[in-house]
């Protein structure tokens, strides 16, 4: 009997100890599922605004990547188009003055400098656009177009120039006549039997066949070194 009674008072012991843990384990299991409520409650809350203005870093990159794209184009200035204008109205200009076809007048720079000179009038002994003679443009264009410096007066540049044939004439030839006793007078060959000089009515071109030459012609000089630049530049 007795222990049955100690039996009876054991199981009613641990049971009395049970259920105080069991419902203290029921309250922190509550606890901790009302805390995941409030955390999962305060991210929907806190959640900071997003800025739409920097929300997209690949478009702020675009955008300075365009900007510096266009501030780095270069600009083309058409400065050599005046000059490729004023060039070809040479070409045409003297084309005309030497009867033959524009794409034959190839030496711009010579052209260039006798249209500078062309009128000028003549003067003995002159060697500026005041006045000049035949000998001391002669030394312009040489100077100017071949970087060659020649002697003062016609006899010296007959004298120091190289002999050749009438009908080998070429760009840059000398061309001498006898206007006033001996080799008096000096011209440059052109193309197409014409020639440019100080004449007495001023810088002109003429033709070497016209009759008042032709009785006073007295031969044809070449000076190497221009003829080795007038190669170079028929090549370029």
């Amino acid at each position: 009997m007795i222990k049955a009674i100690l039996s009876t008072v054991t199981i009613l012991f641990f049971i009395g100890i049970y259920q105080p843990v069991s419902a203290q384990a029921k309250q922190v299991s509550l606890n901790s599922s009302k805390g995941d409520v409030k955390f999962l409650d305060d991210i929907s809350v806190e959640v900071a605004p997003i800025n739409t203005s920097n929300s997209d870093p690949s478009t702020v990159f675009t955008s300075k990547k365009s900007e510096t794209v266009l501030n780095s184009k270069k600009v083309v200035e058409p400065s050599s188009k005046p000059d490729i204008e004023a060039a070809q109205k040479l070409q045409f200009k003297y084309a005309l003055i030497l009867d033959t076809e524009v794409e034959m007048v190839k030496n711009i720079n010579l052209v260039s400098l006798i249209d500078e000179w062309m009128g000028t009038r003549y003067r003995l002994g002159g060697t500026s656009k005041s006045g000049i003679d035949c000998s001391a443009f002669m030394q312009v264009l040489f100077t100017g177009i071949y970087g060659i410096s020649l002697p003062r007066t016609a006899r010296e540049q007959y004298n120091m120039s190289q002999r050749i044939s009438r009908t080998d004439l070429k760009e840059g030839d000398l061309i001498f006549f006898n206007t006033t006793g001996g080799v008096s007078h000096v011209g440059m060959y052109l193309q197409n039997n014409k020639f440019v000089h100080a004449s007495s009515s001023g810088v002109t071109i003429s033709d070497i066949f016209d009759e008042y030459w032709v009785k006073r012609f007295i031969g044809v000089g070449r000076v190497q070194d221009s003829q080795e630049s007038s190669v170079l530049i028929s090549r370029l």
